[in-house]
């Protein structure tokens, strides 16, 4: 079974400021490296970033780059899913989820069937991380705008939800992060 991992990390940063907020520092380095490595920490055949700030590209050794130009969310899908190709299972990762770690990854992996995705919670609605089977990627190739997979994962069925346990805390402000920093100590 070939598992591709796709870490979307072409945002805009609008509500982050003029800085890229995925080359701010958490613990010690950006906050794209602790996405990156989780995923580089899971039972998966590739790994793929979509970034649009060059910039970006020292802290994903190992991963197959994909350059974009910033857009919707659902523009970085589709650049991922094209150099992603034929694979049997499409883990999707935010590079703005620090604490999202490399086990519940591979939780996220294991609960996606044939026909089925599995996505996580965490006392609200499914989100990503999310592992897409072969037969959902059209499905994620037709979405548009900056819904993302949202949609395609609202309905799971509880046996597809993997319980996040506090993790998917996502940084889209200075104010998320400071929050975040602070909560570390």
């Amino acid at each position: 079974m070939n598992r591709t991992g796709l870490l979307l990390a072409a945002g805009t940063s609008r509500r982050f400021g003029v800085a890229d907020k995925l080359l701010a520092p958490l613990d010690g380095r950006p906050l794209v490296a602790h996405a990156a490595q989780a995923m580089q920490m899971t039972a998966l055949d590739r790994h793929i970033a979509v970034i649009a700030n060059p910039e970006l590209r020292p802290y994903l050794d190992g991963f197959e780059i994909v350059e974009i130009q910033p857009g919707a969310q659902s523009d970085s899908l589709r650049a991922g899913l094209q150099a992603a190709g034929e694979t049997d299972r499409l883990l999707i990762a935010l590079a703005d989820m620090p604490r999202v770690t490399s086990e519940l990854l591979d939780m996220v992996v294991a609960a996606a069937t044939d026909d089925r995705p599995a996505a996580c919670h965490d006392l609200g609605p499914p989100m990503p991380p999310a592992c897409f089977p072969r037969g959902w990627l059209i499905r994620l190739a037709e979405l548009t705008g900056d819904q993302g997979a949202g949609r395609l994962i609202r309905d799971l069925p509880a046996e597809a939800l993997v319980n996040a346990r506090g993790l998917l805390t996502d940084i889209d402000t200075v104010s998320d992060l400071a929050k975040m920093k602070k909560t570390a100590r």
